[in-house]
């Protein structure tokens, strides 16, 4: 599962229709119209034809480059990494791409799981060292839901089963209280190791074009920073302030619940240095 795929060149529309916007907020989650403002869909796009990777990059597909560059990844400069303690974000010294829940602590044979803990920079030097580069957001969505506005990369029909979210550790989950519930289990359990899955996992949710865990496993970093498809919209302050200066995430990842890793939903992280142990990445090149 290590070819590229080609995604043929495509006119389409990124971005969720009104109708999908609607659909959000009869569903009982918790966010307002304001938080997805961002996916407002404006018109139609041409994508050149690219390739892009089947899954996202691994542990081991990491180690080499680690290996053939002594790279030194953002969190190891930094001495610490971010994870989610039993009640909140939190620095943990020593948490690297290589020790996802800090030095230690033992996290099994993880060699084909995505690697964690990537920065923005960290990806694209693996991607540079590779002959490779990040691909664009639009390239994202459109390898990961075709040219049709389907919710998930297999279809309209949310099943827990097709993709590594915290639904399929822990059942539906309707409220942020039962995700801390599930959450505060594992962490007692085994601490805050990233729930992830070796890549592939998960046959019955692969795309349109032939990509593996584009809906939850990882988040994953692309070339685009932030933008707006529509203007005028009333948009959450919050993502307001990232507009152009962030760079967009997609795919969501092993924390989330259904809605946040839709092919249309839209996440930002600081390309200065940033990461967690959700994150991760996979690389395109141009056809």
């Amino acid at each position: 599962m290590t070819e590229m795929i080609v995604v043929p060149g495509a006119e389409f529309v990124p971005g969720a229709p009104p109708d999908q916007l609607d659909w959000l907020q009869t569903e009982g989650q918790a966010f307002p119209p304001e938080w997805f403002a961002d996916e407002t869909a404006a018109g139609a796009i041409t994508v050149p034809p690219f390739r892009i990777d089947p899954v996202p990059v691994t542990v081991a597909r990491f180690r080499e480059f680690v290996r053939a560059t002594g790279y030194l990844t953002d969190a190891e400069r930094n001495g610490y990494g971010l994870v989610y303690d039993d009640r909140y974000w939190a620095e943990l010294d020593g948490a690297c791409w290589s020790a996802p829940a800090g030095p230690g602590v033992d996290v099994g044979d993880r060699e084909d799981h995505p690697v964690v803990h990537i920065s923005w920079a960290d990806a694209d030097a693996y991607a540079s060292w590779a002959g490779k580069r990040l691909p664009t957001e639009t390239e994202w969505e459109l390898a990961a839901r075709g040219v049709t506005g389907r919710l998930w990369p297999w279809g309209d029909e949310w099943d827990r089963a097709l993709a590594n979210t915290a639904e399929f550790h822990a059942g539906e989950l309707t409220s942020l209280e039962q995700w801390k519930d599930w959450w505060r289990g594992v962490h007692a359990r085994s601490g805050p190791v990233p729930q992830t899955t070796p890549v592939g996992s998960f046959p019955g949710g692969v795309s349109p074009a032939g990509c593996h865990d584009m809906a939850g496993n990882v988040y994953e970093w692309t070339a685009s920073t932030a933008s707006l498809y529509a203007g005028g919209q009333e948009l959450d302050a919050t993502l307001r302030s990232v507009m152009g200066r962030y760079r967009a995430i997609r795919g969501g990842s092993w924390m989330n619940f259904r809605y946040q890793v839709r092919c249309t939903e839209r996440m930002y992280g600081d390309p200065d240095g940033w990461s967690n142990f959700a994150v991760g990445f996979r690389c395109a090149t141009d056809a």
